[in-house]
């Protein structure tokens, strides 16, 4: 096995190798030249994201600078995905977002991991887990997904919350470790903040 299929397989490999490199800094030119883009530049960024990206549902826009390892190469996007400044991708394996999520400013999405052993790490071993977001969720500003974490649909992850374990869907969660704080109810229909009755 290579060590690029050792990327998607959660085996430890060596992402320094120069096949590797190269390739990835041939997709990080994209990823400049994207972040490089003027606000009156939207198809020109449109034509960009589904060139970087994996899979790119319609409707979908992500505020730069975007930042990622492989430029989103192993990023896929449902439909209608918005993700705020400075958006943190480490896709050195996949990460899936559903369709109608919206992302905060600040948030990182990590797949990529060192073992605990020091000797491992010193040789420069990493292994990668994905990272499988639902649909129409809410990752708020500065949140933070370790590898090999699952978030359910519709499940809103407050600001600020480091999310190192799964989150089941429909529940508002945070902290750090973020835990489940209550479950989305007839409340939330009524009301969109306290005592702010929905009213449209």
């Amino acid at each position: 096995m290579t060590e690029q299929e050792k990327m998607h397989t959660g085996d430890l490999y060596l992402p320094m190798g120069d096949e590797l490199l190269s390739e990835q800094l041939r997709v990080l030119e994209k990823l400049y030249d994207y972040n490089a883009t003027r606000p009156l530049e939207q198809e020109k960024r449109t034509r960009l994201l589904k060139e970087m990206l994996a899979e790119m549902g319609d409707g979908c826009y992500i505020e730069p600078p975007f930042h990622a390892n492989w430029a989103g190469k192993h990023v896929h996007l449902g439909k209608n995905v918005y993700a705020n400044f400075n958006l943190t991708c480490i896709d050195d394996t996949h990460i899936y977002i559903g369709d109608n999520t919206m992302i905060a400013p600040n948030v990182i999405l990590a797949t990529a991991t060192h073992p605990v052993l020091p000797e491992l790490r010193e040789k420069g071993y990493q292994y990668n887990m994905p990272v499988r977001i639902g649909k129409n969720c809410w990752l708020g500003a500065g949140v933070i997904v370790l590898p090999g974490v699952t978030i359910g649909d519709n499940t809103v992850v407050g600001a600020g919350s480091l999310v190192n374990k799964d989150l089941p869907a429909n529940v508002v969660a945070v902290g750090s470790p973020c835990r489940v704080l209550r479950e989305i109810n007839d409340h939330d229909k009524e009301y969109y903040r306290k005592d702010r009755r929905i009213e449209l």
